[in-house]
């Protein structure tokens, strides 16, 4: 089975937000996260998927959501470069 690391982003006053989860589903739990019924610190606002990464068990995803979610300096650097290949492209969020 495969298991999913990955980073949401969502805007809030002009200010934005991540957030870092593990999943076997990323579509269902993306759905969850939208529809208010996903972790409790994503509820209410409107996210996007803006980085994944897949592995092939379960314990290796589990480590690498934790090494995610405490470098901060890592997800600042995901998201400096999403936000700036999508103010390329197209504005969102």
């Amino acid at each position: 089975m495969l298991y999913y690391v990955y980073l949401i982003l969502s805007k809030k006053l002009n200010k934005y937000i991540s957030y870092v989860g593990y999943t076997n589903n990323i579509e269902k739990r993306i759905t969850l996260h939208n529809n208010s019924k996903g972790a409790k610190f994503t509820r209410g606002k409107r996210w996007k998927l803006i980085y994944i990464v897949k592995y092939y068990n379960k314990s290796n995803a589990m480590k690498e959501e934790y090494k995610l979610k405490k470098n901060y300096k890592l997800r600042k650097q995901i998201i400096t470069k999403y936000l700036k290949n999508e103010n390329i492209n197209s504005p969102s969020l």
